[in-house]
């Protein structure tokens, strides 16, 4: 079974701890509003980075990705919906 490593809305802010999370990912998906260039670069320095632009993403990162993000289009709200999930578990969590 592939994991996939699930993030979105990183405005460009890099976090080390994405090197602890993704570790075992086999692929990180980005579910919009990547931020920078160097940070899509970085990602994809870990694994294969498969991602969808948001409104935030300027005109490199759109030419990058706009054949995954048109595949991507129809499961984005279903990664969304994960993402909130695992956003709110980790919240939990943290308390």
């Amino acid at each position: 079974m592939r994991k996939i490593g699930l993030l979105s809305d990183t405005h460009g802010y890099w976090d080390d701890k994405y090197l602890k999370y993704f570790v075992d990912c086999d692929e990180i998906w980005h579910a919009g509003d990547i931020g920078s260039d160097e940070l899509a670069a970085r990602l994809a320095s870990i694994h294969p980075l498969r991602a969808v632009y948001g409104n935030i993403d300027g005109q490199n990162l759109r030419l990058e990705y706009p054949k995954i993000a048109h595949r991507i289009k129809a499961v984005k709200k279903d990664i969304a919906r994960i993402s909130t999930i695992i956003k709110e578990n980790a919240m939990k969590n943290a308390q």
